[in-house]
């Protein structure tokens, strides 16, 4: 939903579109590792229904670590390496 946005962004700060745009799917799947309706669905597929706070307790940490090392990789590819378009210049 967001990706022409993000397109338009990189564009316009100059950097890459593609890894903008592919940083901001990995945030949208670090997104739905915590969304309440899909803990509650896979709650109810395993027989958890009602410990949906223990599994959003358990999930946080690998959320968190996939989140923080994503954005340092985006980070170090952005201003660390200079990551470009290859077919945008």
């Amino acid at each position: 939903m967001l990706a022409d946005f993000q397109f338009n962004v990189a564009e316009a700060l100059g950097l890459s579109s593609a890894m903008m745009v592919a940083l901001q799917a990995v945030g949208a799947a670090a997104g739905n590792m915590i969304a309440i309706h899909n803990v509650v669905a896979a709650s109810a597929t395993v027989g958890l229904l009602g410990r949906e706070g223990i599994t959003l307790r358990k999930t946080i940490l690998p959320t968190l670590y996939y989140v923080i090392f994503a954005g340092i990789i985006g980070m170090i590819a952005f201003h660390g390496i200079g990551v470009v378009d290859g077919l945008m210049r």
